[in-house]
Formats: structure tokens, sequence, C-alpha cells
């Protein structure tokens, strides 16, 4: 049992028990935070570069260097912002930080932190073996997973196409393997922008694209802030991560690198006070 579980764990941190079939639509007034991406380069004011497990290596075991705003990894083309992970070696003259990885990408998180309200971030995926994009959401502050985490977008190239929407919280999360979550097939993730939603409100949070809404999870399970701790500002955070528990399950394929994560806008609009 113990040995299934933890299996089960290593395979997936995504879950489908929380699927819907509900419409989803932006707000047609103006953003209360925008990124349109139509600047020379990433927008340091808005962004900033996580590189702060570097040297000690990051996460769910990845093996990307996350560069601090190199444009081989991080850059405004074409109106929308590229963050392409690269199979190669750098070295500690010049990266001081880097840890010996073989694989170099970019972390954005957002200096502002948004909470109530819709987002909607249209982007095109990857779909090389061992890549694993994310659109995702943490507060600035506290304790993983007991102060939430809020999964908009994630996928794995070794299962191109299954798109991941998951909520974490102390209570729910995968290490118990209590996550809360779903999935949808986007058949052209890769080679298609599509609009990846989220609608965040107090009693509730749903998760679509293209205005198709296809997880939600409500605020009804008892444990307080053990199972809704969705009651504060997050961070938005776009990656491109490569390996891992779950993205380098099948390995990683060196010979489709470089692959890209493309962001053609960012946008958010806070929820209206209710009279």
């Amino acid at each position: 049992m113990i040995l299934a579980l933890l299996l089960a764990q290593a395979t997936s941190l995504g879950a489908d028990n929380y699927s819907v079939e509900v419409a989803l639509h932006a707000p047609q007034t103006a953003p209360t935070f925008a990124d349109e991406f139509n600047k020379l380069s990433v927008d340091r004011r808005k962004w900033r570069f996580d590189t702060s497990r570097n040297a000690t290596g990051w996460f769910n075991h990845e093996k990307q260097y996350y560069a601090d705003d190199r444009p081989q990894n991080s850059r405004i083309e074409n109106g929308a912002l590229v963050i392409e992970a690269r199979h190669e070696t750098l070295s500690k003259a010049k990266y001081p930080d880097w840890g010996g990885q073989h694989y170099t990408s970019a972390k954005l998180v957002s200096r502002k932190s948004m909470g109530y309200g819709f987002y909607e971030i249209r982007a095109k995926l990857p779909c090389a073996r061992g890549t694993w994009p994310a659109i995702w959401m943490l507060p600035s502050s506290g304790t993983w997973p007991d102060e939430g985490e809020i999964d908009i977008m994630e996928m794995v190239g070794w299962d191109p196409h299954v798109v991941h929407a998951t909520l974490h919280t102390k209570l729910f999360n995968h290490r118990l393997n209590t996550q809360r979550g779903a999935e949808t097939l986007v058949p052209t993730s890769c080679t298609v922008f599509h609009r990846y939603q989220l609608d965040w409100q107090p009693h509730s949070i749903t998760i679509g694209v293209d205005d198709h809404g296809y997880m939600r999870v409500n605020n009804d399970q008892p444990g307080g802030h053990g199972a809704w701790p969705f009651t504060r500002p997050f961070q938005m955070i776009l990656n491109l991560a490569i390996g891992g528990d779950w993205g380098g399950k099948e390995g990683i394929d060196d010979q489709a690198m470089p692959q890209r994560m493309t962001v053609d806008y960012v946008r958010y609009w806070k929820a209206k006070p209710k009279d």
C-alpha cells in the first residue's frame, strides 16, 4: 500500500477528481493588471526571475538551471514572451550559482500579488518529452503546501496535449495523494495559442481553457485553512521545467532541444466588491 502510494505520487502531480463542464468568459472591461509583452525586453517592474535554488537544485528533482534575464532563455519576440529551455552546460566562472545542471530555462514571478477575480493567459506550449511547462500561483510567503498552490495549467511532454488544473493545500496535496483537480485534452496545445483561464472567487475556484471551464473546487470541505487557504493574494508564475518526478518520468529528449513556451499575454481582472 505504501509503495503504491509513493508510485502514484511520483507518476502525477495532477488529478482528475473535480471535473465539470461550465462556461467561462473574461470580463469585457479593461484588466486590472496586464502584460501584453510588447516591449523590447521583459518588464522588470512587473516580473522578477526566480533563481533561488539553482545552486542546491530545484523541487521535484527537476534538472534545469533557471537563468536571470538571459536572452537565450527569456526574451520578447514578435510581441510575446518566450521562455526557452536549452540543453547546455554553463560554468561557475560566468554563473556563480550554477549547480551543475545540463539544461537551462527561465522562471518568471509577478511582482504584483493578485487575488479574487478572473485571469487569462494566452500561451503555446512545448511538447517534447521531458518538458514541463506551467502557469501557476503561490503566495509570496509561507510554507508549502499549507498556504496553497493554484495550478492554472500544467502539461508534461511525454503526455502531450493533456492539460492539468490542480489545487494543493495542507489537507489536499500530491504528497498525500489527495490533490484536487481535473484534466482536459487540448489537441493543438503545442501548435496554436490557447487561453488558459482562472476564475477565483471566495466560494470556489474554476479553471478552464478557451472559455471552457473543466475544473471546479468549491470551498465546502471541513478543515479551515488546511482545506482552503485561498483567502489572500498570490503571485503569478510562468516557467518551463525540464525533467523531474513527473516531467521526466519517461526521460528527456535531448535531440528535441531547444523547446519553448510562448506567452502572448497575461491579464487579470480584480473581482468587484459585492454590494
